[in-house]
C-alpha cells in the first residue's frame, strides 16, 4: 500500500491538523507495516496558486512551451503523480476562516486536470483518480460538524467525488479554542475513532 499524507496547515511544525493526520498514518501502518508513505508538507514546500501563467502553461501544447512554462506545469505533474501512486490518501486539514486553506486549494487545483484526472463523458464528469481511500482529518477551533457553518466537508466531499475519490472518511478533532479540557476531549475522541482503523 502507497500512503500519501498531505499537511496543509500553514504550520509546519505544532500543527494540530498534522498531528492527527500522522496519528492516522501511524494506525494504518500498524495493519500494514509494509506501507510506503509520502508526506507532502505544503507548508514547507508551497504550491504555487493558478494563475494567468499557469493556464497559459497548461493550454499550450508541451511541444511548444517555454522553459519557463515546462518547468511550471513539471510542477503540476509531480503533484499529479504523487495522487496517482498513491492506494491511501491521508489530509490534514485546519479550518480557516469556515474554509480550507489556500495551500490546500492550491493542491487540489494543480491535480485537478481534465483528461488526466477527471474527463467530461456524454455522461457528465468522470473521476479518474479511483480505487483510493481518503482520510481527512478536520481540526476546529469551535464545534461546527454537521452545521450549516461546516463548508469544508461538502466542498472536500464534492470535489474529491469529482476526482474518483468516494470512499472518504472524516475524522474531527473539534473544540479546540475552547480550553483545555475541550482540546483533550476533541483527541481523545478523534483518537479512539482512529482506533478503530487497525481493527
Amino acid at each position: 500500500m502507497n500512503i500519501l499524507q498531505i499537511n496543509s496547515s500553514a504550520r509546519d511544525d505544532n500543527s494540530q491538523s498534522t498531528r492527527l493526520a500522522n496519528a492516522i498514518v501511524t494506525s494504518l501502518r500498524a495493519t500494514a507495516p509494509e506501507a510506503t508513505l509520502t508526506v507532502r508538507s505544503l507548508a514547507r514546500t508551497p504550491h504555487p496558486a493558478l494563475d494567468e501563467a499557469a493556464l497559459a502553461a497548461l493550454f499550450t501544447p508541451a511541444e511548444e512551451r517555454t522553459a519557463e512554462q515546462a518547468a511550471r506545469v513539471a510542477l503540476d505533474d509531480a503533484l499529479i503523480a504523487e495522487i496517482q501512486a498513491a492506494d491511501a490518501l491521508v489530509l490534514g486539514v485546519p479550518m480557516y476562516n469556515f474554509g480550507v486553506p489556500a495551500q490546500l486549494k492550491n493542491w487540489i487545483d494543480a491535480i485537478a486536470r481534465a483528461r488526466v484526472t477527471f474527463r467530461y463523458t456524454e455522461n457528465g464528469p468522470e473521476g479518474l483518480l479511483t480505487g483510493k481511500k481518503v482520510y481527512v482529518a478536520l481540526t476546529r477551533g469551535g464545534r461546527y460538524r454537521d452545521t450549516a457553518k461546516d463548508s469544508q466537508v461538502p466542498y472536500l466531499k464534492t470535489v474529491l467525488a469529482f476526482l474518483g475519490m468516494t470512499d472518504v472518511q472524516f475524522i474531527y478533532a473539534e473544540g479546540l479554542a475552547m480550553g483545555a479540557d475541550a482540546e483533550r476531549e476533541a483527541f481523545a475522541q478523534a483518537e479512539t475513532e482512529i482506533a478503530a482503523l487497525a481493527a
